[in-house]
């Protein structure tokens, strides 16, 4: 907002979303506090806040109601975070050849692969599911670890991992819902 007028006035060319959401620009994020930062930023600009105003300012509202949506969803997602983490230092965004020399892994997922697309019963969707969860629980105490020590070149590895493990989530959802 102008700070005489109280006019809202456009986002900036590339927001940091860290800053934006008041976090630290860190791995690890506080969940409740991004949730009431987004509340409290949506309060104050949502569109429907700005229907009596000049039609500069309803746009500009739009901008900002959207970027703080997609601030919010890349800082709460560990997958989005390492990744927006990685490209502030600069890098190129983790993709899934990054972790093809790990062929242990690759058997894993490709068993995985099998398993779901084989499965017949919930029963074993269900244990696929808690078997995709421990693992993206589990590289991502990894992933934040990297990252504390510095180790980009790992966190980056570690986040082609999981996306390894989001893609089975969307497979195992889409196989869930009933054709």
């Amino acid at each position: 907002f102008c700070p005489g007028c109280r006019a809202l006035q456009p986002p900036g060319p590339r927001p940091d979303l860290f800053r934006l959401m008041a976090c630290d620009r860190s791995f690890r994020v506080d969940a409740q506090q991004l949730q009431r930062r987004f509340r409290s930023l949506q309060r104050a600009v949502h569109p429907d806040r700005f229907g009596q105003r000049p039609p500069e300012e309803q746009y500009y509202s739009e901008q900002h109601s959207s970027l703080i949506n997609k601030a919010y969803q890349t800082l709460l997602n560990p997958l989005s975070r390492g990744i927006y983490l990685l490209e502030l230092h600069g890098m190129e965004p983790a993709q899934e050849t990054d972790c093809d020399a790990d062929s242990m892994f690759l058997m894993e997922i490709m068993e995985i692969n099998e398993k779901l697309a084989e499965s017949k019963s919930d029963g074993i969707l269900e244990e696929i599911d808690t078997l995709i969860k421990v693992k993206q629980e589990e590289l991502t105490r990894e992933v934040a670890a990297a990252f504390e020590r510095d180790d980009l070149q790992e966190a980056k590895k570690l986040l082609a991992k999981m996306k390894y493990f989001a893609n089975l989530k969307d497979k195992l959802k889409n196989k869930k819902i009933p054709s």
